[in-house]
């Protein structure tokens, strides 16, 4: 879990994961991708957990309800990236 409260900004940059448990949220300027698993375990843990996800959630819902949104985003070539492949 990362240790600045405010270092995710929702829709702020296309490279900021943030981890809880085994779940990654990966930010992006277009979307938000959630990739992985994440045990709520009845404890202080899970409590942890539970509230950082809780906390994630609100922040991007906060973005989107001050956006001007179109009713869908459509992802073209003009509007995502190529990376190199590390393993070539």
């Amino acid at each position: 879990m990362r240790t600045e409260p405010d270092a995710f900004t929702p829709f702020a940059d296309d490279a900021t994961v943030e981890t809880i448990g085994g779940l990654s949220v990966e930010n992006g300027t277009l979307a938000i991708a959630l990739h992985g698993s994440l045990d709520l375990s009845r404890d202080k843990a899970g409590l942890e957990r539970a509230r950082r996800l809780r906390t994630i959630a609100e922040e991007i819902v906060a973005v989107l309800e001050t956006a001007d949104l179109p009713d869908e985003v459509t992802r073209t070539a003009s509007n995502t990236r190529k990376v190199e492949n590390p393993f070539a």
